[in-house]
Parts: C-alpha cells; structure tokens; sequence
C-alpha cells in the first residue's frame, strides 16, 4: 500500500511572507490541522503540515529539507547531535494511543488486561476466545504500523514495561510472530481495523473517535480498567516532570489513568538563514504557546502547564538567531 500523506495548506494575504514547512508525526495531526485553521484566521499567515510519522520528521528535520519537524519520539543523542543549526524540542500537548479493534457480535467494550494486551502483540494469544470465552472462536488479526513510528514507539516502550523487559521498545520493531498487517499512518491502521473482522491495532485516540471505531480498556497499574479519554489521559500526564531542554521523563506505566500516553514535541532549528524565518518561526510558536493551547482540549490532547509554556516562550525568544556566515 503507498504511502499517503496528510497536508494542511494555506494561503495568505502577504505575499512576502515565509510559507513555513514541516513534517513529521501523525500522532498530533489533527491537532496541527485546528491551529493552521486558526492560526490563518486569527494572523493571515502560513504554514504548511505533512504527517509522514515521527521517525520521517526527524529525519526530514537532519537534512534540513523542512522548516520544523514534529514528533511523539524523542530524537537519539546521535540524531541530535547531526543537527547543525541546533535542536529545540517544543512540546506542544499530550494524547493517547488508542487500542481498536473490530470484532463483530461484541456489544461491549472489550477489557484488556495489562497480560493480555502484552501477549496480543506478541503472538502469545492469537483467539478472542483466549481473551473472553464469551468472545466468538476468531483469530486476532494484528494491525500495525509499517513506517517509523511514535506511536508503536509508545505502545512498545509501554509492552517493554509490563513484561519486565522481554519486549523490544522500538521505533520500528521485529515483532516477532507472524502479523497480519502493517500500514503506514494512522489512517492506515484505522482503514484496515475497520475492513477486517477480528482486527486490533493502535492508533491516536483522535483518529479512533473519527472513524467509529470501539477502543479498548486497558488495566492500568492501579487495576482500573480505563478508556483513552481526555479525563484519564490527564490524570496519566498530570505528574510529567519536564526537563531543561522540554524533552520530559519516561512515562512508562503511570499509576494513574490511562496507561499508554505521550507528549508531542515540534523539532525546531535554533539557527536560520535570514531574519524573517526567525520572526516568522517565533509567531506561529508564541501563537501555539498562548492562543493554541486553549484548543488541545477541544480535540482530546492535554495542555502543556501555563510555566512550561512561558518559559518556551521566552526561549524561543533569546535562543533562536540568523545563522552566522
């Protein structure tokens, strides 16, 4: 299946403006799409989103072939470092991965256990019957994602978590047992979820809710059984510990509220080729810190705290420059 893309245009009433260009993460998608819609309206000015998946926007970002990146992952040291304008990771939100599945006759919402979902995904259960003996006799079709992804980047690191390590948690991983497909984007997944009776994959809990789709409740480490749902994902989200460059500490398995949770960062060069880059970088981040924040809830994704913000703000200011020659 080709790769499909996902790009918001623009147009814009200034016809010197700096169109700026990003790539990157499916995973906020539909949280870009809402501040590029607002962002026109509220400035008439421009920028550009193509969702390609977290590990494409790093690696758009390291040629420099795109104004930002996006992503749900953060880059390696040795990616970083292959940065020669400089990084500056911006987070932008918090969401969920949402477990979906299509499984015709169950009324209900499926429970998952945290040693059930662990073996879904490595091929240890392959019936619904194994699941609940209530389910129908029906192979579980495992959908997942074919490109570099930060999603199965959450869901691996959180299966690494829960198993005591026996799970690789990777980008792009070897699974391990014989899947019955992969596809690229969260769209994919979701389209090949819905066709396929007795499927399960993972998408953002956006896309879930777009498509119709019956997600899972996952046990969590408290034992509750919980939906990816703005309540609970904040709860997940309300103890992140941010560190100095905005990238934040693991979150791995939360006690609290839904388990498979991440931040979303914007990738963004600390050094560009003329001033009007610069200016125009630092609008549209000063609007997505202040103005843009007050739509995450709308869509389901969870603020980034009123201090965090002011302090990105206020880096973006002093820390972004017109690179010397």
């Amino acid at each position: 299946m080709a790769l499909t893309a996902t790009t918001i245009p623009f147009t814009t009433s200034a016809v010197y403006a700096q169109v700026l260009k990003g790539f990157g993460a499916s995973f906020p998608q539909p949280l870009y799409q809402r501040y590029s819609a607002e962002y026109e309206r509220e400035t008439g000015k421009t920028f550009e989103y193509t969702a390609i998946g977290s590990g494409g926007g790093i690696r758009k970002f390291m040629e420099r072939a795109v104004d930002f990146g996006a992503t749900t992952l953060i880059p390696t040291p040795i990616e970083e470092n292959q940065v020669e304008d400089g990084l500056l990771m911006v987070p932008t939100g918090g969401g969920a991965v949402a477990i979906v599945y299509n499984l015709k006759d169950v009324p209900t919402n499926i429970k998952l256990s945290r040693e059930q979902l662990a073996k879904i995904f490595t091929g240890q259960i392959g019936n619904w019957k194994q699941v609940n003996p209530r389910f129908p006799n029906k192979e579980i079709q495992v959908i997942v994602r074919s490109d570099s992804s930060g999603a199965t980047f959450v869901l691996t690191k959180y299966l690494n978590k829960i198993s005591g390590g026996k799970i690789e948690a990777s980008r792009e991983p070897d699974w391990g047992f014989d899947i019955f497909a992969a596809r690229p984007q969260d769209s994919g997944v979701a389209a090949e979820v819905r066709r396929i009776d007795g499927a399960i994959g993972y998408v953002q809990s956006g896309v879930a809710q777009r498509n119709n789709l019956p997600v899972a409740r996952l046990e969590n480490q408290a034992g509750r059984y919980v939906k990816p749902t703005l309540a609970e994902t904040k709860k997940a989200l309300e103890n992140v510990t941010f560190n100095d460059d905005f990238t934040t500490e693991n979150i791995n398995d939360p006690e609290e509220g839904y388990p498979l949770v991440s931040l979303t960062w914007l990738l963004i060069y600390k050094r560009y080729p003329n001033q009007t880059q610069v200016l125009d970088t630092q609008d549209v981040l000063k609007w997505i810190m202040t103005r843009g924040q007050e739509l995450n809830q709308e869509l389901e994704y969870t603020r980034i705290p009123e201090d965090v913000a002011q302090k990105v703000i206020e880096t973006v200011n002093t820390e972004l420059k017109v690179r010397p020659y």
